[in-house]
């Protein structure tokens, strides 16, 4: 994978106690398909002779095509993941891999014979989508043992479609873009004013390009960067990071993030600040996988 990017943890929960269960890579697209692709991405565990491992994650507003392989058993799962609303969980369990791409909002849209909001919420057979050549696709990338050399197909196979790009796709990102280097916007309508266009017509591209509406990117990202503060490490003044992630009042800001991440934020950060000392934190009660 040579184009390697950083290997971000962003959405990741609770990100120091998942990397000690697996290992995640992520590599840049070539320029043929950086309109469409944000990168490709690999996950590697090996848990043979320890307990499974629930991994939650912070969804953001993105379609992935994953190409799952049990080592251990030698089943295989190979699906497109719409945009997900609520919590995600994976389980991970004795020795296995992820091949995956994920695209970029409004960059799913070219391979797809409808809006992406068709795909919201499901997680469909990569045949549904791109019909026998996708299941051909599936094998090869199963039978092929190098990371580097099953993102090569996978990417061969993704720019062997020609996909062309849309300009309604391009602004649909540039505005999902702006929304998470912006998580103190709050009003679906003062986004739209901001990007000179009415509501109905902000929230009519965002279900055909990404998938599920403004209101809920925006609050998506306001907890993602709510997460992310609480696993800095440094003492956070959730008061202000409230007002700063245009929350009226801390109470709304902290039952938010409850609902999101299953826990208090002031919990959340002592929770990872005991993983990052070494230290086991307080007993979790895991939600249970979707």
């Amino acid at each position: 994978m040579g184009r390697s990017l950083p290997g971000g943890t962003r959405g990741i929960l609770r990100p120091r106690t998942g990397l000690e269960s697996f290992r995640v890579e992520r590599a840049a697209p070539s320029p043929a398909l950086a309109p469409f692709v944000d990168f490709f991405w690999t996950l590697r565990w090996d848990l043979r002779g320890r307990p499974p491992h629930r991994q939650q994650v912070l969804t953001r507003p993105s379609v992935h095509m994953t190409f799952t392989s049990y080592l251990t058993s030698g089943a295989t799962r190979a699906r497109i993941v719409g945009v997900v609303r609520d919590d995600f969980v994976e389980e991970i369990a004795d020795e296995g891999r992820v091949i995956g791409a994920a695209f970029r909002p409004g960059g799913f849209r070219p391979f797809l014979d409808g809006p992406v909001a068709a795909l919201t919420g499901r997680f469909a057979g990569v045949d549904e989508v791109f019909g026998a050549p996708g299941l051909d696709l599936a094998a090869e990338v199963f039978a092929t043992p190098g990371d580097a050399a099953a993102v090569a197909r996978l990417e061969a196979f993704l720019a062997g479609l020609r996909p062309e790009p849309a300009p309604s796709a391009e602004r649909a990102a540039a505005i999902v873009g702006r929304i998470a280097g912006r998580p103190g916007v709050v009003r679906v309508g003062e986004l739209a004013r901001d990007e000179g266009v009415s509501p109905r017509s902000l929230q009519r591209l965002f279900h055909e390009y990404v998938g599920i509406g403004p209101k809920w990117v925006i609050r998506r990202f306001r907890m993602i960067e709510a997460a992310e503060r609480a696993e800095a490490g440094t003492q956070v003044d959730w008061a202000r990071l409230a007002a700063e992630l245009g929350y009226a009042d801390q109470a709304h800001f902290t039952r938010d993030f409850t609902a999101a991440v299953g826990t208090s934020p002031a919990r959340y950060a002592r929770e990872e600040e005991l993983a990052g000392s070494g230290h086991d934190g307080p007993p979790r009660d895991p939600r249970p996988p979707r």
